[in-house]
């Protein structure tokens, strides 16, 4: 399989790039041809991604495997260099997984106006951005995957969206743009100030910031950081996040909850940390009491909120805050908890946009005053609800459980310099973030699943779960149950490559 090595990581990033040009090829009126077209090219990518996975030498995690390095824009030294180790390998997977289920779930599920060769055309240019973002291996590169995803969800939102479609797509694209046009100048800035100028990730790292003085590598992680928190989100940068996800279809808010938000603390783990540890460990004060505040707001902020998908993604403000709050403490116990965070985060929080989406076309509202008594007329998609509630406010035995249980832990013992009451009183304020936690989601899963039947559907036929959306659902759900109950299928997987991450703040606190 020697071919395969060096192919894996190209095909399962440009697959769905192919997939898309087929799709483009082939007329509107062939409704039936273009999905199955994007079902095959999705299920081919997770065919490809599950090679890569038995594939993967998992006593050698924290090496770069199946790397493909060549030649690609000589003028600035850019080069098409792709690695994956155990921190991308369950990125890369979710990614696959969730893309492959959302087309699916909109299988029957095509939001108005029906286009559905538009719509699973951007989906699969989405796919490309989101993969190719996890497995690039230099600057450049990593640039320009992390800027493919944002015309598609702009897309997205802006044509296929609810009411407020125009005001969420510009604020999301306007907000996104920014942050990347700062992270693209510490690029730059990290390109002239290394010797030998290079905007390869894994030289980078080996050089730790070498030769650049504080002040300006303070400046640069600033830059850095700015375009990761904004694609995070984390408190204040936020703002685009709950309207970006009230208006974009089920599909979008799937999509932008699982993967995108990955994006920047990907990054963290990925580029900001290591190739700047000296900075980091400046910045990680400041980054924790922006998580713990990002917690504690986006509960509050869940709280108030009468709309069922608007309280969910305030309620991912929240989540991301234990991911980089575990990203803060710069030890490979929270940065584990981190990456472990991002993946249940990532499927616990799909699922329940995906529920938010059949809760909406059934009753044509998310309204939560109007609704009521799911369990009644819908028994399977309530226990349903009720089983992705009790996994988001972190009950032990399900996923979420270890996105957040081992970040707040984490922040007992930081990394070596910093100051250890400052993160122990972050502890606390994370641990009340999860008391609120339960008391937003139980709020909800009352509002929704349990008593009577409000009147004014007491007499509506209201559909269980249909076939496209138990196929799209049940892996997500074993997954759930499987990961909180063996999480070392992660844990084990991420160790070592975050290891040789932590090791530079061991150094750094002397």
């Amino acid at each position: 399989m020697d071919w395969f090595d060096s192919w894996a990581l190209t095909l399962v990033t440009f697959l769905p790039l192919v997939g898309c040009a087929v799709v483009l090829a082939i007329p509107r009126a062939k409704e039936g041809l273009i999905k199955q077209v994007t079902l095959l090219t999705t299920a081919a990518t997770l065919a490809v991604g599950l090679i890569i996975l038995f594939q993967f030498d998992y006593d050698a995690a924290d090496k770069l495997q199946f790397g493909v390095d060549k030649s690609w824009i000589e003028v600035i030294s850019s080069r098409y260099h792709m690695g994956l180790d155990g921190i991308s390998l369950p990125l890369v997977i979710m990614t696959v997984v969730i893309t492959l289920l959302c087309v699916v779930y909109s299988w029957d599920h095509f939001p108005e106006p029906h286009n559905p060769k538009a719509f699973l055309a951007l989906l699969l240019v989405l796919e490309t951005g989101m993969v190719g973002t996890f497995v690039a291996q230099d600057l450049i590169l990593f640039f320009i995957f992390f800027e493919l995803v944002l015309l598609p969800m702009y897309f997205m939102i802006g044509v296929w969206g609810g009411p407020n479609r125009d005001y969420a797509s510009i604020k999301f694209f306007l907000f996104t743009l920014f942050g990347s046009a700062l992270m693209l100048l510490s690029f730059l800035a990290l390109f002239f100030l290394s010797e030998p100028h290079t905007f390869d990730m894994v030289k980078l790292t080996e050089l730790h910031g070498e030769g650049i003085a504080h002040g300006t590598q303070l400046l640069i992680f600033g830059g850095l950081f700015l375009g990761f928190a904004i694609k995070v989100p984390m408190f204040p940068f936020h703002t685009w996040l709950p309207d970006a996800h009230t208006e974009a279809p089920t599909v979008g808010s799937v999509i932008l909850a699982a993967v995108l938000l990955k994006l920047g603390t990907y990054g963290f783990v990925r580029i900001a940390l290591p190739i700047l540890p000296e900075a980091a460990h400046s910045w990680a004060p400041y980054i924790g009491a922006l998580a713990v505040i990002g917690i504690i707001y986006g509960a509050l902020g869940c709280l108030a909120q009468k709309d069922m998908k608007r309280l969910i993604a305030f309620s991912s403000v929240a989540h991301m805050g234990f991911v980089m709050l575990g990203i803060s403490t710069l030890t490979s116990f929270g940065i584990n908890a981190a990456i472990f965070g991002m993946v249940a985060h990532g499927i616990i929080t799909g699922m329940l946009f995906f529920i938010a989406g059949s809760v909406q076309e059934r009753f044509h509202t998310r309204e939560l005053s109007r609704l009521g008594g799911l369990l009644l007329q819908a028994p399977k998609m309530g226990w349903i609800l009720g089983f992705c509630v009790m996994a988001s406010l972190g009950l032990p035995g399900l996923a979420g459980f270890w996105g957040e249980f081992p970040a707040v832990l984490s922040s007992y013992e930081p990394a070596e310099g910093l100051n250890v009451g400052l993160f122990r009183f972050f502890m606390v304020v994370a641990a009340i973030g999860t008391v609120l936690a339960a008391g937003y989601l139980l709020w909800m899963l009352q509002r929704v699943a349990m008593g009577k039947v409000p009147e004014e559907w007491a007499d509506a036929h209201i559909h269980d779960v249909h076939m496209p959306e138990w196929i799209a659902w049940a892996p997500l759900l074993v997954l759930i149950l499987a990961l909180g109950v063996f999480p070392g299928a992660i844990f084990n997987v991420t160790d070592d490559a975050v290891q040789v991450i932590s090791k530079a703040f061991v150094a750094e606190g002397h």
